[in-house]
């Protein structure tokens, strides 16, 4: 690869991923050759690369971030599903109450699989371009 534009150090994927509440780091697609052999930094981020048709390292680390934010929305939606069923369970019976507590939980229910599949196609792409 040619040289890097920018040079960041940080901890690289193999053996040295570390993750908060089981969110992916920012570095996660990242090729492995934008890693050192010995220790756990980035040594050939690639922000732009001149002369061919790659974009670079910029999109793999955005696809990390959507990653991230899709596992918090889906996080929320479940959140969601427990809030309408609660509001399900305290309507004792009053139609209207019940009505919009079952919409509540259809909506969340909704947003779940939404999430789950937006995660599956966003890892899906971050390890095809990656690597």
């Amino acid at each position: 690869m040619m040289g890097a534009l920018f040079k960041i150090f940080a901890v690289a994927p193999v053996g040295c991923e570390k993750s908060f509440f089981g969110l992916v780091p920012w570095y996660h697609y990242l090729p492995s050759t934008d890693f050192s052999s010995s220790g756990c930094s980035v040594i050939n981020f690639m922000f732009l690369q001149p002369g061919s048709n790659s974009p670079g390292d910029i999109p793999l680390i955005l696809l990390a971030v959507v990653d991230d934010l899709l596992h918090v929305a889906g996080l929320v939606a479940v959140a969601y599903v427990l809030y309408g069923g609660f509001q399900y369970v305290s309507s004792q019976g009053q139609s209207d109450k019940t009505a919009r507590a079952q919409n509540t939980i259809i909506d969340a229910l909704v947003g779940v699989a939404i999430a789950v599949v937006a995660i599956s196609v966003v890892s899906f792409l971050g390890n095809k371009l990656g690597g």
